[in-house]
């Protein structure tokens, strides 16, 4: 919401437990701490040692020096272990949330990224966000619990010395974290936007290089990477200022520090109120004291650049919604438990109106599935077939009207592949498919020669994007993941894209006859018709009069056989499919 901290709507989907933090702040401090008592006793102990006083006075020090030496490196180590085990543990569980979020939730936030801006903020940006808590929270803790046991120290000594401690540890641990913050605040976003850039650019170039230099378009794209990464490279520089500004307060307050002891401490020892042993560990302590403000401005920039991460993640999130109402764009409407409509009905469009950020592409569709229907929509390129679909499965919020149903899978035209088996592949429909069940589908959609002629059969590896498979293989495999899907409705984009007029025919007679066979639904969006004569109904999707500015609506409905005698334009588009090319 505007207004609010994104990393306060963030941060409760890392799953942090408050003990670990508290566990990895105590290390912190015990390792902080030791340094800090290391440099107070190793001042007390040199001093007292030039009084060569009796060696059994020094004793406790000695291997006080040795305890605080010893457990400084070992707290310091345990310290990483519970502050990375949080950030890690974080990260898997913020990226875990982010995805299923994104798999239930609409999908706006995320159509309109470029795929290497999409992999920066389920990479790169869940990584920030996770250091939030061993870069930002956990030194800011450590920080001031060490820095207010340091005063105490002081001031136990001499107290006025310990004020002038407190207001330089508060100049370097306020003062310098505030202006590194300040300065990162622009610097940490035109960071982001670079990052995600160079990372869009690169992911372009490994994947569309080949097809970029056949278009003479290579070059072009090269220069845009170059601009980009230099852009990337001037945002690293203002940071890398910005940092050294606020290094140079931090050492200009220890500075400040150790002067105003030696100022305060010398008066003092020679009034008498101060001993010379204790004088040494007045003017030494601070300079340890300060290693624990020396992490803030970091900190402070890591806070700025995970909140400015958690701003591009709540992007993709869902925004919180009321409960569904019988008002425009509700979706769920007289649902029954079974996530299916009233009256038998497993998916129901009442009015609906489908588009993107308030731009309707389609408007007023009724539709009512049941049990065994296969219902088509068909109309020209670009006249909103897909929004419809992705409307019908809740991928998209309707801008008017209802959708009740919610058991619906929309099958995309260019849907991922994995860089994994085959039978993997087919597993991410539904984790307990078995190997018979696998090779049912696959046959079942004209992939069994394939399947075949593969040389691990199903635990053949396919390449990233999967781009060793023909685009028809990859479109089957689609369909065949879909088929082992445990929803009830079938939304399917273009089928037949990609293939021969039999094997599209074919591939959508068995998206039918597996809808009437197992009681689904199945919903097809295709260009070609020719083999929509085993829909229950086709829809024919158009603009009245050509107006290309107006919203698609529903200009013709019923078997196709009905729309092949009853509208000429269908008629006309049916028989170009059979002319020769």
């Amino acid at each position: 919401m505007p207004g609010h901290d994104p990393l306060r709507r963030v941060l409760p989907l890392l799953e942090v437990r408050p003990s670990r933090v508290v566990r990895a702040v105590a290390l912190g401090v015990l390792a902080l701490g030791s340094s800090v008592g290391l440099a107070a006793v190793s001042a007390w102990l040199i001093a007292r040692a030039s009084q060569m006083p009796p060696v059994l006075q020094l004793s406790v020090a000695v291997v006080s020096v040795r305890a605080f030496g010893i457990g400084r490196g070992v707290f310091r180590y345990l310290e990483r272990l519970a502050s990375h085990d949080v950030a890690l543990r974080g990260m898997a569980a913020l990226r875990a949330n982010l995805y299923d979020a994104l798999a239930r939730g609409p999908v706006t936030g995320v159509v309109a990224l470029r795929r290497g801006e999409l992999l920066t903020r389920v990479g790169t940006d869940v990584d920030d966000v996770g250091d939030v808590v061993v870069r930002a929270l956990v030194p800011a803790g450590v920080a001031a619990v060490v820095g207010l046991g340091s005063v105490v120290l002081v001031g136990a000594f001499l107290p006025v010395a310990g004020l002038a401690l407190l207001a330089c540890l508060l100049l370097a641990g306020v003062l310098a974290p505030w202006l590194a913050a300040r300065s990162a605040a622009a610097v940490e976003r035109r960071g982001a936007d670079a990052r995600a850039d160079v990372t869009a650019r690169t992911l372009e170039l490994f994947e569309d290089g080949q097809q970029l230099r056949v278009a003479g378009r290579l070059a072009g794209r090269l220069d845009g990477l170059r601009a980009a990464d230099a852009r990337l490279a001037a945002t690293t520089d203002d940071a890398a200022r910005s940092g050294a500004v606020a290094a140079a307060i931090g050492t200009g307050a220890q500075l400040l520090a150790v002067v105003c002891s030696l100022l305060l401490g010398v008066p003092a020892t020679l009034a008498g109120a101060l001993a010379p042993v204790e004088l040494a560990v007045v003017v030494l302590t601070p300079l340890a004291a300060f290693e624990a403000t020396q992490a803030l401005p970091a900190a402070a920039v890591q806070l700025r650049r995970s909140r400015e991460a958690a701003r591009r993640l709540v992007e993709l999130l869902p925004a919180a919604t009321p409960e569904p109402s019988s008002g425009p764009g509700a979706r769920g409407t007289g649902d029954a438990p079974d996530g299916s409509a009233h009256d038998g009905r497993l998916l129901r469009l009442a009015g609906v109106a489908a588009g993107w950020e308030g731009t309707t592409a389609v408007a007023g569709v009724d539709l009512d599935l049941r049990p065994g229907s296969v219902v088509a929509l068909a109309g020209p390129s670009g006249v909103g077939k897909t929004t419809l679909l992705l409307t019908a499965a809740g991928l998209v919020p309707p801008l008017a009207g209802t959708v009740s149903g919610r058991d619906s899978l929309f099958v995309a035209e260019d849907g991922h592949l994995f860089a994994t088996t085959v039978l993997e592949n087919l597993r991410v429909a539904r984790a307990d498919v078995r190997p018979d069940d696998a090779r049912a589908a696959l046959e079942a959609v004209g992939l069994d020669r394939w399947l075949a002629a593969l040389p691990d059969g199903l635990d053949t590896v396919l390449g990233t994007g999967a781009g060793d498979v023909s685009g028809g293989e990859r479109r089957r495999l689609l369909v065949a993941r879909a088929l082992l899907a445990p929803a009830r409705v079938l939304l399917v984009d273009e089928p037949a894209e990609h293939l021969d007029a039999t094997t599209a025919d074919a591939l959508v007679g068995t998206l039918a006859d597996h809808a009437r066979r197992t009681g689904r639904a199945v919903v097809v969006a295709s260009h070609r018709l020719a083999a929509l004569g085993v829909a229950d109904e086709v829809v024919l999707l158009g603009r009245p009069g050509g107006a290309q500015d107006a919203p698609a609506t529903v200009v013709a409905r019923g078997r196709h056989a009905d729309l092949l005698r009853d509208e000429p334009d269908y008629a006309w588009a049916a028989a170009q499919e059979s002319l020769p090319r």
